[in-house]
């Protein structure tokens, strides 16, 4: 990881990629001075990742993703190796924007942009092969042209809502229960919320799966995005407990895959993030520190609706002393699991 103050190759090259991208004039400095700090801060902003000027391992991912424009290089899909870049990104927007549906907008060459990719090169009548080369590339220009504007993706996104509305009886949940290998009080509080709704779930006739156990978590997000994809879920919550320096910030926030309240976001995700906020809030009566937009790992690389909920402030005496207590978390189960019913009830 790299902060202001640090110097070395790591922080030019850091400076080189921010340079590269607009962010920042070109300079052989290698100090992370303020000037680095406030760059990697509107990057982290804009990418909808935590904005604390630390370049750390997802930061300098989005940073190496972000080089990349359509027709840089040959695209295509390479299982268990997902190509990821801007390039990918630009790539699902003009399919979707024709009526190719790749999936959401995450920058990942998976097999839906795949299928899209082949079935817009059968349109035009150029090499099936899933290969987005040169020809594929000049295909793109000559109809992007003519066409603009369209709402596919957030009506793909409403057909999927409606898909998902057929009952919460045999739905796949995932519960995440956030890890932190050094703040063991978190992890009681979201393995005891996780149960607590596991055992409400399962009640209805819900299939639940758990991302770790008392003693084993699964790695990191993007291998718990993986676990959920390979289980077919259907709804990914993850649940975790914030803590700040400072002792005032208290409350409950939901985040969902998206850019930007304005840019690409799951439309699902977020209807399921509001959801959870609003009766979450109804029922603790705690501070609504309403749901947003980020593009972290879990929920950019999970194909389902992904919601991570943010259940209060360690760090806040009176949150604090609310989340430890059983009954506090007995509520939290209860609203977590009537908003996920609400959301899979037939309309």
């Amino acid at each position: 990881m790299h902060r202001r103050g640090d110097t070395g190759a790591a922080v030019a090259e850091v400076r080189a990629r921010l340079a590269h991208l607009g962010y920042i004039d070109e300079s052989p400095i290698d100090v992370f001075d303020d000037e680095l700090d406030h760059a990697v801060r509107t990057f982290q902003q804009e990418r909808g990742l935590t904005v604390d000027g630390i370049v750390g391992p997802d930061t300098f991912r989005r940073l190496d993703e972000a080089r990349w424009k359509l027709g840089d290089r040959i695209l295509r899909f390479v299982p268990g190796h997902l190509v990821r870049g801007d390039d990918v990104a630009d790539l699902q927007r003009r399919l979707n924007t024709m009526g190719f549906n790749s999936g959401r907008v995450d920058g990942a060459f998976g097999r839906q942009t795949d299928v899209a990719v082949r079935e817009f090169q059968k349109s035009v009548g150029d090499t099936v092969d899933g290969t987005c080369g040169p020809e594929t590339f000049r295909a793109f220009e000559r109809l992007v042209r003519t066409i603009s504007g369209g709402n596919a993706a957030n009506l793909r996104g409403r057909l999927t809502v409606s898909a998902l509305q057929t009952g919460i009886a045999d739905k796949v949940i995932v519960l995440d229960p956030g890890f932190d290998a050094n703040d063991e009080q978190s992890n009681e509080i979201t393995r005891s919320v996780a149960m607590r709704v596991e055992g409400r779930l399962a009640a209805l006739g819900t299939q639940v799966f758990l991302t770790r156990s008392a003693a084993k978590s699964l790695a990191d997000d993007a291998t718990r995005a993986d676990f959920a994809n390979r289980t077919n879920a259907d709804i990914l919550i993850s649940l975790h407990c914030d803590r700040t320096a400072s002792s005032r910030p208290n409350g409950i926030a939901t985040f969902y895959f998206g850019e930007s309240e304005e840019g690409t976001h799951s439309y699902t995700g977020r209807s399921l993030a509001e959801q959870i906020q609003v009766e979450l809030c109804a029922r603790t009566r705690m501070h609504n520190n309403r749901s947003h937009p980020r593009t972290w790992d879990l929920l950019r690389m999970s194909r389902m609706p992904a919601v991570r909920v943010d259940l209060g402030y360690l760090s806040n005496p009176q949150d604090a002393d609310r989340l430890v207590q059983a009954s506090h978390q007995d509520v939290v189960a209860a609203a977590l699991s009537a908003a996920i019913t609400r959301f899979c009830k037939p309309v």
